[in-house]
């Protein structure tokens, strides 16, 4: 089953909250997010499902091999996105918001040939 760009969004939230934790919680996920622990419950299981995380028995929250290379991809993505934006005079509030929303919507391929672009001028 395809992932949608919400589900892309939790699984980068639980790679940073690891990155910077160690641990992650789904009380994590609703703090960093801003979501309601019924709606966290609910993607986490959905993601689960999927088989891109796991809840190990002491309810933390880590990511199948699956889920990391969906995070790492958004991550790089967002990343990038934010950094170019920036570089354009974008503000980091609006880079930040609209970096996001530019991460979900090109393909692999368009997105490489922007980051290739990028490069040469830098």
């Amino acid at each position: 089953m395809a992932i949608h760009k919400s589900g892309e969004d939790y699984l980068e939230a639980v790679m940073m909250i690891h990155k910077e934790k160690g641990k992650v919680r789904s009380s994590d996920l609703v703090k960093k997010m801003g979501f309601s622990k019924p709606s966290i419950c609910n993607a986490v299981a959905l993601l689960e499902k999927d088989g891109y995380l796991i809840m190990n028995e002491d309810k933390t929250l880590e990511l199948t091999k699956k889920g990391k290379s969906v995070a790492d991809k958004m991550y790089e993505r967002h990343s990038f996105f934010v950094r170019w934006l920036e570089s354009l005079g974008v503000s980091p509030e609006v880079a930040e918001e609209e970096g996001c929303a530019i991460e979900h919507n090109v393909s692999d391929d368009t997105f490489e040939k922007i980051k290739k672009a990028y490069e040469i001028q830098i």
